[in-house]
């Protein structure tokens, strides 16, 4: 059974930073392609930043050049590195793993960013 479970979540001033980390069970880490997605009351869930098994990261405009998705093969787990936040990157956080035939999500971290 594959479990993604994420932690790093909380509150923090405007300007600040977290980091979202997203541990994986199970052996489909490496191979897979894995992402980082947020949502808010009553909006669709939408892609915050991707990576592919061989590393290559792509990111929604509004988080261009503050946020870093990085993955670490040997610890089975994803990270996505949060700088600069602002009141809009409130939602909760949700990683993802998928593949040809499987696609899993985690259960979700709050990000409130507020003064």
């Amino acid at each position: 059974q594959v479990q993604l479970v994420e932690s790093g979540g909380g509150l923090v001033q405007p300007g600040g930073s977290l980091r979202l980390s997203c541990a994986i069970s199970g052996s489909i880490f490496s191979y897979s392609a894995m992402g980082w997605y947020r949502q808010t009351p009553g909006k669709e869930r939408e892609l915050v930043a991707g990576i592919a098994s061989g590393g290559s990261a792509t990111y929604e405009d509004s988080v261009k050049g503050r946020f870093t998705i990085s993955r670490d093969n040997a610890k089975n787990t994803l990270y996505l590195q949060m700088n600069s936040l602002k009141p809009e990157d409130t939602a909760v956080y949700y990683c993802r793993s998928w593949g040809r035939q499987y696609d899993y999500w985690g259960q979700g971290t709050q990000v409130t960013v507020s003064s």
